[in-house]
């Protein structure tokens, strides 16, 4: 150091490195700092408002108290809710048994559960209202009751019915093929619907030899997986698979349905029906309506009398009051007895000691807050009727009419459709200096065309060599195929027999119409006996489909004021549904009443006599009220016929089953969707169609019903939403073919065959299939040909397109009642011959 200071030189200093730390600098002089705050306040508090209730800190240990409280409460109402199903306080154990192959029998797995082996000691024959083949039983080793039904899977509608009851569902499989085409149509049908708690038997394994045994299940166990991946496959053969059986059933995890559960229903177990007197009202005995009295076990939640019952398939109905009659299948087994059957096959209803208890009434409707039938709104022809303005109003219009844009707009167009059309002096100021020195050429091309189009008119002169040659080649074709047809053997004949020629020309027409769509989607041909502005006069052009406006009230059909509407569906929802869930007054869950239905047509009780289930559901608030709902499906993979926009379908929504003409659009976020001509087979599609409001979720389930009266399954889905300003729009594309281009302008023609029609729709923006955009600059003649101007090189080869919109409604063909559905038969033909005739 010393020397360093004797030489006189100095330290150098450190130099920082790249890697050397930067603090941020402090951002003073943008808001003031807490010490000037603190200064300028001078030690005053401002008072604060307190908005929200003060949250009360929790310890640690509390907090963990709290979540497990909630956590156990949660786990008892489970727990609950799985012990009251067929227990004293709950209903019995609904267990429906369903073959999935014709050469499995139902009625011997049910014929084992009844058997006195399997632990039960009171049985009744025929406690289904309209279902021959149920029964039943009380176990008292397990405390538990249930009823069996044993349905037919040949009736779809009461297999979907019953399936929406059942707590549990039984499939019978055959021990080589589980299930056959037919099964697997069952199956589709009910996983789309939603389903309940399960469990898969199979016959015939205790006749294979010991060393099969094993395979047999291994290799039903790798079929079964595909569908029941945690199912377990229950053997029953015997009075203990049977005891094995029904242990598992009273103790497996019910699986839960958010379209019954937060709905009050009951399957009829006891049904009559008692005519209106002629004194009753206009609804009296020669209109065919009366009172059904039925009986059954509430499920799902407390059944109120002053809201209305939907039974499946037959309509709305309101209730006058409800009865409480004595148990038929108490747990009581000291007294239980079995019932003694009627003349009608109905059970007559027991009660548990000696003798009749008396029935005793538990509620009687009110007139005053009973919920009404409408289901339509009241339309008033004078609500559209045009009223004298305010001074507001009229003070409004004229600072609207002092800051309106002034356009030059086709003569006739209202003020709302000059928002989408395009100010040619924008477009005019930007290309003068390109078109300036091509006036020149567009002259040249102007003749060209011209004489282009002379010659082509002298060339296509009828009465041509050629024609007449082709018509003679096809009348030798068509002698050809005579002489062949008459030579056809007698199973071509039969074959012959059994096939509709005009089915067959409808599914070709259609067929075509699908594939022309898919190659050339929306276009259409321009008329050439038309005008084109008539025949597309409800059509308009948008400058953007995503951000163009269009107003969702406007020219509404005739059917709209007959609909309701929400101000906001979900709000209404959640609060509808949350009242639903804290609903305690009513017939609670478990009890066995009589409901007493008014204003019911026979065609109910003959129904039931025909040998068919009855189902009723409460519904809930405005679920009898029509509007437009939405639905979200998909299109099964076992359909492939083409299913073309507003064709009659029958839905199963829900509960419900009815038979309506939709429309199909495509599911987008944006304000605008627009409409499918067919429905996808790949992407998902939103089905508009006017039906009553039901509250999601829901199951969809969409048939088609052939000529034959056989339904097929066309889509699957859920219920989306029910608004009906939601705007479907349908496209239209006329093309156009460029005759002569000079670098970004060209000459059209085949888009129009008039002058009018190309002056009416000079507005609307063209483009081209390899993406350039342009518009109309002027007519050409009057035969339709049109001079273009595009933003680039426009090819040769290209097509002009213009796209024009209008918005689509769905038809107005609600109809609750749908025929019943023929037997399955599957579409491809695999039977001989000579089995024809036996289908």
């Amino acid at each position: 150091m010393a020397k360093m200071a004797a030489n006189g030189e100095k330290q150098q200093g450190h130099r920082p490195g790249i890697y050397k730390q930067k603090n941020k600098a402090h951002k003073n002089g943008r808001h003031r700092t807490k010490g000037e705050i603190e200064r300028d306040n001078k030690g005053r508090v401002s008072v604060t408002a307190l908005t929200k209730k003060q949250r009360k800190e929790q310890k640690k240990m509390d907090r963990r108290h709290k979540a497990n409280q909630l956590r156990q409460n949660k786990k008892d109402m489970v727990l609950t809710e799985k012990r009251r199903l067929g227990s004293r306080d709950g209903p019995p154990h609904l267990v429906a048994v369903v073959s999935l192959h014709a050469s499995v029998d139902a009625g011997a797995i049910t014929k084992l559960l009844r058997g006195e082996d399997a632990g039960g000691i009171a049985h009744q024959e025929r406690c289904v209202s309209g279902i021959s083949d149920s029964f039943g039983m009380i176990l008292p080793r397990f405390k538990q009751r249930f009823t069996f039904v044993s349905q037919s899977t040949a009736d779809m509608h009461s297999l979907l019915d019953v399936a929406k009851i059942a707590d549990s569902l039984v499939f019978v499989l055959d021990s080589t093929e589980a299930w056959d085409s037919y099964g697997e149509y069952c199956l589709s049908c009910l996983f789309a619907q939603g389903l309940p708690s399960h469990a898969l038997v199979c016959q015939g394994v205790s006749d294979l030899p010991v060393k099969k045994r094993v395979e047999s299940r291994r290799a039903l166990s790798k079929i079964t997986e595909i569908r029941f991946p945690d199912a377990r496959l229950f053997p029953l053969d015997s009075e203990q698979d049977a005891t094995l059986l029904l242990r598992h059933l009273g103790s497996q995890r019910q699986r839960k349905l958010g379209f019954r559960s937060r709905r009050s229903h009951l399957l009829a177990q006891h049904v009559t029906f008692t005519p209106n007197s002629p004194a009753e009202g206009t609804g009296g005995g020669p209109t065919g309506l009366g009172t059904l009295c039925v009986s059954g076990y509430v499920r799902g939640r407390p059944l109120r009398v002053d809201r209305l019952v939907h039974i499946s398939g037959h309509g709305d109905f309101q209730l006058s009051q409800i009865d409480a009659p004595s148990d038929p299948l108490p747990l009581n087994l000291t007294t239980a007895r079995p019932a003694k059957s009627s003349k009608t096959g109905d059970i007559d209803m027991m009660d548990g000691g000696e003798g009749e208890a008396p029935v005793r009434m538990l509620m009687k409707a009110d007139p005053k807050s009973r919920e009404s039938l409408q289901a339509e709104a009241e339309v008033d022809p004078m609500d559209g009727e045009q009223t004298w303005p305010t001074e507001t109003e009229l003070l409004e219009a004229e600072a609207a009419r002092k800051n309106k844009r002034v356009m030059k707009v086709p003569k006739g167009t209202s003020d709302y459709q000059a928002t989408w059309i395009v100010d040619e002096d924008e477009d005019e100021n930007a290309d003068t200096d390109e078109e300036s020195s091509d006036n020149d050429d567009d002259d040249d091309m102007l003749d060209e065309a011209m004489e282009g189009e002379d010659e082509e008119t002298n060339s296509q002169e009828p009465g041509s060599g050629c024609a007449s040659e082709e018509e003679e080649d096809e009348e030798e074709e068509e002698e050809e195929e005579e002489v062949c047809a008459t030579e056809r053997t007698g199973a071509d004949q039969r074959y012959d027999e059994h096939i509709d020629e005009a089915a067959e020309e409808e599914g070709l027409k259609r067929y075509r119409e699908a594939r022309a769509n898919e190659m050339f989607p929306d276009e259409v041909d321009t008329p050439l006996d038309m005008a084109a502005r008539i025949r597309f006069q409800r059509y308009r052009g948008l400058k953007s489909f995503r951000a163009s406006p269009w107003d969702a009230m406007e020219n509404l059909p005739l059917n709209y004021s007959r609909i309701f509407q929400f101000q906001s569906f979900d709000r209404t929802r959640r609060r509808i549904l949350a009242e639903a869930a804290a609903e305690e007054e009513g017939a609670m869950v478990g009890w066995y009443v009589t409901l007493h239905i008014v204003d019911v047509p026979v065609s109910v009780m003959e129904s039931v006599q025909s040998g068919r289930p009855l189902t009723l559901v409460s519904l809930l608030p405005h679920e009898q009220k029509m509007s437009v709902m939405h639905l979200l499906v998909r299109r099964h993979p076992s359909n492939t016929e083409p299913i073309k926009s507003k064709e009659e379908l029958v839905f199963h929504c829900g509960f419900r089953r009815f038979r309506a003409s939709p429309i199909f659009s495509q599911h987008t976020s944006a304000d605008k969707h627009k409409m499918e001509r067919f429905l996808g087979p790949d992407a998902p599609t939103v089905v508009s169609v006017y039906a009553p409001i039901t509250f999601n979720p829901a199951g969809v389930l969409l048939f088609k019903q052939r000529n034959d009266g056989i339904q097929d399954l066309v889509a699957t889905g859920s219920l989306l939403s029910c608004d009906p300003q939601r705007v479907v729009l349908k496209r239209i594309v006329l093309s156009g073919h460029p005759f002569k281009i000079n670098r970004r302008s060209a000459v059209v023609r085949y888009m129009f065959f008039n002058r009018d029609d190309i002056m009416w729709f000079k507005p609307v923006e063209l483009r081209t299939k390899w993406g350039r955009r342009g518009h109309i600059k002027e007519a050409l003649g009057t035969h339709g040909h049109m001079k273009c101007v595009f933003d680039n090189q426009l090819r040769s080869q290209d097509t002009i397109l213009m796209n024009l919109y209008k918005r689509v409604y769905p038809r107005w063909t609600y109809d609750p009642y749908v025929s019943l559905p023929l037997p399955w038969v599957k579409r491809e033909i695999t039977v001989e011959m000579d089995d024809l005739d036996m289908e």
